[in-house]
């Protein structure tokens, strides 16, 4: 079955994935929340329901070759090549541990939205056990296919974790 932007497709279907029981991003059950879209069985409805699945695929990517193609696919980029992208995805995905999100504030990015922005917080840990949170502005607009697609950060900084 073909994703059709706007339109869940069987969202409570199990995802093919390998799979945590919980959902990295907090949502509740992986394969009922991120896991489809990480999957590319189903496209994000909403500017939110992207990031979260974008937080849960570089939480997943050391693990799961499927998350780093859905860091790819959801965020187009012309200044380096896919191989690039995904060598250096990978290498990130293995150095950083996501230990949790907290959505802040979304501004649009409904499903009728062409644009919206969400605000988060990621908690991380690196491989020398430092701790810190990412504090983001990440802004999103529509594919020419109607798909949701991160476009940039709009930095609120990054700070250490208090």
């Amino acid at each position: 079955m073909t994703p059709v932007p706007g339109v869940p497709l069987d969202f409570g279907r199990q995802s093919s994935s390998p799979e945590p029981a919980a959902c990295p991003c907090g949502g509740g059950a992986y394969g009922t929340c991120c896991g489809p879209l990480i999957a590319g069985e189903q496209l994000a409805v909403t500017a939110e329901q992207l990031m979260r699945s974008r937080y849960s695929a570089f939480a997943l990517g050391a693990s799961d070759p499927e998350a780093i193609e859905h860091l790819l696919r959801t965020h187009p980029e012309t200044g380096q090549t896919a191989a690039a992208r995904r060598k250096a995805l990978k290498e990130s995905c293995r150095n950083i541990q996501w230990l949790s999100l907290r959505v802040v504030d979304c501004q649009d990015g409904s499903p009728l939205d062409q644009h919206g922005t969400v605000t988060f917080e990621a908690r991380w840990r690196d491989r020398d056990r430092r701790e810190g949170v990412l504090k983001e502005c990440s802004r999103f607009g529509r594919g020419a296919s109607g798909e949701w697609l991160y476009l940039e950060a709009l930095s609120l900084g990054d700070e250490p974790a208090g």
